[in-house]
């Protein structure tokens, strides 16, 4: 194996050399480490003379396993001066993601997964890869801090992810500079009459040339922008003289050219006078990163919520991350604190409250010591002696582990006290996260499955005691997981059937109403749910991807019936049971069992947040959200603020240019909900429009009636031009014929 390897890379072995210059920083080439870098790996097994995969002499071997890292860190000096990191690599495209640290002020650039690269890498050939200071793959952005002032630059770690991850690396080196040869990246057709030239490099503008139908256009001015977060990127807006139309469209800059078919119109009509408010909390996310987050991307709701916040322990900042990491405690950052700098960045705040009968004790016991539970399917890799709960065959370990092993008592008693102590008050609390699969993310507190009887009893109880502590919070509950849970329980059918066969939603709804009738006061304001597409679109191949972006009917379709397990064997008593329509489900359940309560779905994800169909999703689900009157929503977890869902979010509410505060009527003549979305909005008698075409190859026109001509302020992200904050000010001349590229969404404002 070793004798093939060798040859294969016996050309690059003898040119290598070659690339070093003498002011790069090489940091491994053959043998050992270079002088001044440091090994600070972890959980990781290491050969820096590796000789069965090499160019030189030797390599690194490196064999992680699950989160672990190969992590070298630049003992006496920082390296924030060079251009980039070049490494070569080898492995069956091994699961790794790569990050640029600081260790004197722990700021960390994004992180920058193997697949941002674009190349496939093989286990037999090494692959040269540089990442560019920059324009970080996958982002674009500059290796810049942003929490911590300018950064000082030195420590450099691939970590493995979730399966660990084994590789070879070589020529691991510091480039003092990167040579970016001037390119025409793409040129699309934008809006009514613009063209989109996005370049690298110090590209001649005035090479591009445009004709329609064999016909050259004149181009009547331009605007060049550079986004200030991926600044190796800009942008140039080419207004034509006359407007777009059908036919075919050829852009010629310098040797490059790129041909467009503008399709006929689709028709659509806007009107702003049949209108209704949008809550602007539907444009929330769990744990935003800090406040310049908030700001930069107008997050007007945060939450407090997962698995790990049911064993919170606020007085003594403990917390327990349950069946997610070998049920360890770990120390957790303030609830208090958290609640007043997120509401000092402009967010409101929905904090959840522990409802079981069990939180940590804390910051380091565990609930399944290997002393006692030798047979464990696995154990944590930091912590040899902790496991994971189950046998090898799946089972779960018994008798239960003693809880006050891991945890101290909890009851409604601790709440109040907790509540009426905060300095910063919630805007929202909800009764604890997904209580109906606590036997399985907590098994070691709480190892019986959660009745629906008892579900009610905790929400009641905790809600009493919220409400007794502020009484100015709303309640949301029950935080249930999925679609199979909004009918059941984890017992199963026999919980219905003792309950009149009724759903557990709908049930849960008629007793918190009867339980206001009986004691006079509401103890619900929101039923809160959680919604995940049930199909799979793991694969992320242009079958799944075309899934994931027809999905998001789901949301509010009745005509669609899903494309998984629901679509053929749903499991409830509801009417139209394969098609979730989940947002007009639930109003009805709502009005129905417990009206003037509201809807929020304080977790949903796009099911990938580094792809950019992830960002087309977030773009529409956040568009059917206010359109549908959703009263709160946020995203599950935190979207990368540079990628396509933190795009998504930039789209409708960035740095203050926000989505109209009430959604208008859109009337579409042929809709296409598969591969389009339009939301219209308004505000003192200005429009607001989000397209998002979510087809990948085909350019959309409208013919938009109702649409003023005049100065627009326009956003854009995806489709060649990529993952970046596009943006300008336009005059649209005519609205009967507005562009859209495929795999785009835009945003339109009238100024």
């Amino acid at each position: 194996m070793w004798l093939r390897a060798f040859k294969a890379i016996i050309s690059l072995a003898i040119i290598a050399p070659a690339l070093v210059r003498a002011d790069d920083l090489v940091i491994y080439n053959d043998g050992a480490l270079a002088s001044g870098w440091e090994n600070w790996s972890w959980s990781s097994t290491l050969d820096f003379a590796a000789t069965d995969l090499f160019v030189g002499t030797s390599s690194i071997s490196i064999a992680s396993t699950e989160w672990a890292a190969l992590s070298l860190k630049l003992g006496s000096t920082t390296f924030q001066s060079y251009a980039g990191l070049r490494f070569d690599i080898a492995g069956a495209q091994p699961d790794i993601q790569i990050s640029i640290q600081s260790t004197a002020d722990n700021s960390q650039s994004p992180t920058i997964p193997l697949s941002a690269f674009g190349k496939t890498i093989v286990a037999d050939n090494f692959t040269s890869l540089l990442i560019d200071f920059n324009a970080l793959p996958g982002t674009g952005s500059k290796l810049e801090s942003r929490c911590c002032g300018d950064g000082t630059w030195d420590r450099i770690t691939f970590q493995a992810g979730g399966s660990g991850a084994t590789y070879h690396l070589d020529n691991v080196v510091l480039v003092s500079s990167i040579v970016v040869a001037p390119q025409f990246l793409s040129a699309e057709p934008l809006a009514n009459d613009v063209i989109a030239v996005t370049t690298v490099g110090p590209v001649n503008i005035s090479s591009v040339s445009v004709t329609l139908n064999q016909q050259v256009l004149k181009i009547a001015n331009q605007t060049t922008y550079i986004p200030v977060d991926t600044p190796s990127k800009s942008i140039t807006y080419l207004q034509l003289a006359s407007s777009l139309a059908p036919g075919s469209l050829l852009i010629t800059a310098a040797n490059a050219s790129f041909a467009y078919t503008l399709p006929a119109v689709q028709y659509a009509s806007i009107v702003q006078d049949v209108k209704y408010p949008i809550n602007p909390h539907i444009y929330g996310v769990n744990f935003p990163s800090g406040s310049g987050y908030i700001k930069h991307l107008g997050i007007p709701m945060s939450r407090w919520g997962g698995n790990a916040v049911t064993a919170y322990n606020p007085f003594g900042g403990f917390t327990n991350a349950g069946n997610d990491w070998y049920f360890e405690n770990r120390g957790s950052d303030s609830a208090d604190d958290w609640i007043g700098w997120v509401q000092a960045a402009g967010s409101a705040s929905m904090l959840t409250i522990p409802a079981l009968d069990w939180v940590s004790k804390d910051a380091s016991s565990y609930s399944y010591p290997r002393t006692i539970y030798p047979d464990q399917a696995r154990f944590d890799p930091y912590n040899s002696d902790a496991g994971n709960g189950l046998f090898p065959n799946g089972s779960y370990i018994t008798p239960p582990p003693d809880p006050t092993r891991a945890y101290t008592a909890w009851n409604t008693s601790a709440v109040k006290q907790w509540l009426s102590g905060l300095a910063n008050k919630p805007t929202i609390v909800t009764i604890d996260n997904e209580m109906e699969i606590a036997h399985s993310t907590h098994q070691d507190m709480h190892p019986e499955p959660v009745s629906y009887d008892e579900e009610l009893s905790r929400v009641i109880n905790f809600a009493t005691a919220a409400k007794a502590a502020l009484p100015n919070v709303l309640v949301a509950a029950p935080s249930t997981c999925s679609w199979w849970f909004y009918w059941t329980s984890a017992i199963g059918y026999t919980d219905n059937a003792a309950h009149y066969n009724t759903d557990f939603i709908p049930w849960f709804l008629s007793q918190m109403k009867n339980q206001e009738a009986t004691t006079g006061k509401r103890l619900l304001d929101y039923l809160d749910i959680h919604y995940y597409f049930q199909a799979d679109t793991s694969s992320n191949n242009a079958t799944a991807k075309a899934l994931r972006l027809r999905a998001t009917r789901s949301l509010w379709d009745y005509s669609y019936v899903d494309e998984s397990w629901v679509g053929v064997s749903p499991q409830n008593h509801q009417w139209n049971p394969t098609a979730v329509g989940l947002i007009p489900r639930f109003k009805t359940l709502i009005d129905i069992n417990y009206p003037g309560t509201k809807l929020s779905i304080s977790e949903w994800s796009s099911t990938n947040d580094k792809d950019l169909t992830g960002g087309l999703v977030a773009v529409d689900v956040l568009g059917i959200f206010g359109k549908y009157k959703v009263d709160s929503a946020t995203y599950w977890a935190e979207p990368d603020e540079l990628g396509p869902i933190g795009l998504a979010y930039w789209l409708y509410r960035g740095y203050g240019a926000y989505f109209g505060s009430s959604s208008a009527q859109v009337n579409l003549a042929n809709p296409k909900p598969d591969v389009l979305g339009v939301y219209a909005g308004t505000e003192l008698g200005k429009l607001t429009l989000v397209i998002v075409n979510k087809d990948p190859a085909e350019t959309m026109a409208f013919d938009l009636a109702n649409v003023p001509s005049g100065k627009y302020f326009i956003r854009h992200f995806g489709g060649a031009a990529g993952v970046a904050k596009w943006q300008t000010n336009i005059t649209i001349k005519s609205s009967t014929y507005i562009v859209v590229p495929p795999y785009t969404a835009i945003f339109l404002k009238q100024l």
